[in-house]
């Protein structure tokens, strides 16, 4: 079942973002803090991928992130607009891969923390050469 994993969303937000993928038929899963340090396949139900890429040192974290997981191309665009429209944005957004679905989710987190980083700091400077 298609389905999205929340970390750290909380009050309105979270509710907003609950009805959101009720709507559309998602599998809504609030994911516990003491749960950031388990790989992404085992928090989405496969067994098989349920063995950490590593140990992880920093699996705490206290931003928001959102992981998708087995959504149709329909769906993806579908919750993504609506979080939007609802204003329920979330800055740190992924979709399980088979290159991420062993790590844990701490350091997913560092790595989209890293990449968000890096392109707030190229916004507004221009990638053509004068």
């Amino acid at each position: 079942m298609a389905q999205v994993l929340l970390f750290n969303i909380r009050g309105d937000k979270l509710r907003r973002i609950r009805m959101l993928t009720f709507k559309l038929g998602l599998r809504c899963i609030e994911v516990a803090p003491e749960d950031f340090s388990r790989p992404l396949g085992e928090l989405c139900g496969r067994a098989d991928e349920a063995v950490a890429d590593g140990a992880d040192e920093a699996p705490a974290f206290g931003g928001e992130m959102l992981v998708m997981d087995g959504l149709s191309s329909a769906q993806f665009h579908g919750l993504l607009d609506a979080l939007r429209r609802e204003r329920a944005a979330v800055a740190l957004k992924a979709v399980v891969t088979e290159s991420n679905s062993r790590w844990s989710a701490a350091r997913l987190y560092r790595e989209l923390s890293a990449e968000h980083e890096a392109m707030e700091k190229l916004k507004g400077k221009s990638i053509h050469r004068t």
